[in-house]
C-alpha cells in the first residue's frame, strides 16, 4: 500500500466519511502544494513533510474537524479562518446571504448590516464582499471566535467595513439597520451528544446548544430585532429542521412579520425572512 492508501484506510476505520479525499488534502497541506500535485503524483514528501502528514492524520483520525486542522473553511467561495473555539461555517448558512442579496439587489447601496451570533464572521463578510458600500457589525458572545472573524476580515480586505463586538444579543448597538442576520444556536441540548464526534467533541457547545427545545436563543434575540430594524429593514434568521412553526411563532409574538420561509438545497425550511410588523 502507498502512503495515501494507508492513510485513507486509517481514516476510514475512524469513521471519516470521505477518507481518501481527506487523506489527499492533508498530504497536500503537509507538503504545501495543491491537491492537483498529489493527484498527479508529481511530488514525493520528504522526511519532514511525511512527519507533518502523519501528525495531521493522527489528529483527523481522532476526529478533530478537518477545518480546524488546516485552519480554514470555504464559504461563499471565500476562505475563512477557523480553529478551536469557533463554529465551522456550514454550506446551508449561505442561504441567508442569498436571500439578503435578493432583497437588496443594488450593489452600490450604502447598507447598514448587523450580524447577531457572527462566529467566524462568514455571513457578514460574505454579504459585504458583494455590496461594496455596505458596512456591518458582528456581535458574538465568544471573544475567541471573534479572533477568527477579525483575521478573515483582514485577509479578505474587508476590515475597514466590518466591526466585531464581543457581547450578548442585547449588547448590539441601539440603532437601526437595513439588514440583520441571526444565526443562533438551535440544536436541542439532548441531541448534541448524538452528533458526529467532530462536532460533539470539538466545536463550541455555546454555538450549538439551543436549550431543551432548541428555541432558547430565539426567545432572547426576537425582542431585539424590531427596535433595530429600519421600517424597510429585513432580518434573515437561520432555523433547524422541523423548527419553523415553533420558532416562527416566537418572532410573530415580537412585533415582527414573516415575509417568507426559504428552504435550503435539501428542501428543509432554513431561513425565516422577517420584517417589522
Amino acid at each position: 500500500m502507498n502512503i495515501l492508501d494507508t492513510a485513507a484506510e486509517s481514516l476510514r476505520a475512524a469513521g471519516v466519511e470521505r477518507p481518501r479525499a481527506e487523506a489527499r488534502l492533508l498530504l497536500a497541506h503537509a507538503m504545501d502544494v495543491s491537491q492537483e500535485v498529489i493527484i498527479a503524483e508529481s511530488a514525493t514528501p520528504d522526511a519532514a513533510q511525511l512527519a507533518r502528514f502523519n501528525a495531521l492524520l493522527a489528529r483527523r483520525a481522532a476526529r478533530e474537524p478537518f477545518a480546524y486542522i488546516v485552519g480554514s473553511r470555504e464559504f461563499w467561495s471565500l476562505d475563512f479562518a477557523v480553529g478551536p473555539g469557533v463554529l465551522i461555517p456550514r454550506p446551508e448558512t449561505e442561504l441567508l446571504v442569498e436571500e439578503a442579496l435578493k432583497r437588496f439587489p443594488d450593489p452600490d447601496a450604502p447598507l447598514k448590516v448587523l450580524d447577531l451570533g457572527t462566529g467566524s464572521g462568514c455571513v457578514l463578510l460574505a454579504f459585504l464582499s458583494m455590496r461594496k458600500n455596505a458596512k456591518g457589525i458582528g456581535v458574538d458572545l465568544s471573544a475567541e471566535a471573534l479572533v477568527y472573524a477579525r483575521r478573515s476580515a483582514a485577509s479578505l480586505g474587508l476590515a475597514a467595513r466590518a466591526e466585531f463586538l464581543a457581547g450578548d444579543w442585547t449588547d448590539a448597538p441601539q440603532t437601526e439597520f437595513d439588514v440583520i442576520f441571526v444565526n443562533p444556536p438551535y440544536i436541542e441540548r439532548g441531541e448534541i451528544a448524538y452528533l458526529e464526534p467532530d462536532v460533539t467533541n470539538h466545536e463550541p457547545h455555546l454555538a450549538l446548544d439551543g436549550g431543551l427545545d432548541g428555541c432558547d436563543a430565539h426567545r432572547r434575540v426576537a425582542p431585539e430585532l424590531a427596535p433595530r430594524l429600519k421600517p424597510n429593514g429585513v432580518a434573515f434568521v437561520e432555523i433547524g429542521h422541523g423548527q419553523v412553526e415553533d420558532i416562527g411563532k416566537i418572532y410573530l409574538q415580537n412585533s415582527l412579520g414573516i415575509e417568507e420561509i426559504a428552504p435550503d438545497l435539501a428542501s428543509i425550511a432554513r431561513c425565516l425572512v422577517v420584517k417589522p410588523a
